[in-house]
């Protein structure tokens, strides 16, 4: 049974929420920054567009499932050329996937404002890459009017859900449909499940200065889950628990930065259900995406073997203690008896070094399986910003890409894009 929850205001909980996200203190600047809806591109009709920078964080995982839906189902040739209601039902089921990653197990909670039809439709609806400079100049309304006329509208399934949206699609088009959106995410998550997953909840998920979203609400978009690591599981680090990604994910994601050291991408991410990937640079996300479906498979024996033994081993050396051997045998359900474990002790550690490689462990008790992947095949990159963008116009940009040899490194600083593919690359030549 549908209810309204708050019918004079938002209630404590949504202002709990609001304050996680912007902090103590919302800065115009910035908020007039996320002041836009899920708009799509004049040129390619199931592409969005972002006018400023910050909101990217919501946007490329929407763009993601929007297109996680377009590789999964079967298309014809023409899947560029969408009417506006097709692709309005790609929108409604992009929320409901991302909405149902977060559901928290008691209410989905669909945040919308009192005054919607005090926004004008053509306020919105008309933008495109060519005329964004003077819509995003139209005078907006103030973070504090806005979160004013908030309401919560509670829903038992994700069936309703879909209704909601279907009956009130002009809501997510307009001028606050990106915030709203993603309030309702941050709602239907919960806010005690928020404070246990995010690292610190006293530092804001959207950038005071700049606008940027935190890896912690890119990850709740991404995987309905809020925190501040992407790698496998979570993590021991001198004693302290440190979370990531719990399971496969539905649309994956690669990072810029990794190449560097400065994060660990688990294959949970690297290897989603369907090849698409919401790539991480310093300051923006885009998506990646291709029709190859055996570019991502469901998690083989093989690739748990390497996560069950990855995490002995945080620092990445590639190599355990062999002491650790049983522990790691014991978790993939092997034979763990001390005789035996002592005779492959012996085996995987013939110079009495203490270590176990990564590899030859591998090539011990997994010595066949391969992953199977296409050598050339087609990619598409989508980038929602109209400035960053050819003749600024927002289209999916087509390239061939070619799997190179594991021993060849990519690290360009002119294409910083084919040095984050090659963080992926090095998952399948392993």
């Amino acid at each position: 049974m549908a209810s309204n929850v708050s019918d004079d205001g938002p209630n404590s909980e949504l202002n709990e929420i609001i304050k996680l996200m912007w902090g103590s203190n919302v800065k115009e600047d910035v908020f007039q920054r996320w002041t836009q809806g899920f708009h799509f591109s004049a040129d390619e009709p199931t592409a969005l567009v972002q006018w400023e920078g910050g909101p990217c964080a919501v946007l490329a995982p929407v763009q993601a499932f929007i297109l996680k839906s377009l590789v999964s189902e079967t298309w014809t040739s023409n899947w560029r050329e969408m009417e506006v209601e097709g692709v309005n039902r790609l929108l409604i089921r992009a929320a409901c996937e991302i909405l149902c990653q977060a559901y928290g197990g008691q209410k989905y909670h669909l945040v919308h404002m009192n005054d919607q039809d005090q926004l004008s439709n053509s306020e919105v609806t008309d933008q495109t890459p060519e005329n964004s400079q003077n819509t995003t100049q139209e005078p907006k309304l103030n973070h504090s009017y806005f979160h004013s006329q908030l309401r919560v509208h509670s829903v038992d399934s994700s069936d309703e859900v879909e209704a909601f949206y279907l009956e009130r699609i002009q809501m997510l088009r307009e001028t606050f449909g990106v915030l709203l959106f993603l309030y309702s995410v941050m709602y239907t998550k919960g806010l005690e499940q928020l404070h246990t997953e995010v690292t610190d909840p006293g530092e804001p998920m959207i950038d005071g200065e700049y606008g940027y979203g935190s890896q912690c609400l890119i990850n709740l978009m991404i995987t309905g889950r809020a925190v501040a690591h992407v790698w496998n599981h979570d993590q021991d680090v001198g004693g302290l628990k440190l979370l990531g990604i719990d399971k496969q994910s539905t649309v994956g994601f690669l990072a810029l930065l990794e190449h560097l050291r400065y994060c660990e991408v688990g294959s949970f991410l690297k290897n989603p259900m369907t090849p698409v990937w919401v790539l991480g640079s310093e300051t923006h996300l885009t998506v990646l995406f291709s029709f190859e479906k055996q570019l991502v498979s469901a998690e083989t024996p093989t690739e748990v073997a390497r996560r069950v033994f990855k995490s002995f081993d945080p620092e990445g050396n590639n190599f355990i203690s062999s002491d650790l051997l049983q522990d790691v045998l014991s978790m993939l359900n092997l034979v763990s008896d001390p005789e035996y474990v002592e005779i492959m002790k012996k085996k995987l550690d013939a110079d009495s070094l203490g270590i176990i490689l990564l590899s030859a462990f591998m090539e011990e008790f997994f010595p066949e399986e391969t992953i199977s992947v296409p050598d050339t095949f087609t990619l598409y990159h989508y980038n929602g910003l109209p400035r960053s963008c050819p003749n600024n116009k927002v289209v999916y940009q087509e390239g061939s890409a070619v799997l190179l040899e594991c021993n060849m490194k990519c690290v360009l600083d002119s294409n910083p894009m084919l040095t984050c593919l090659h963080t992926m690359s090095e998952y399948y030549c392993q």
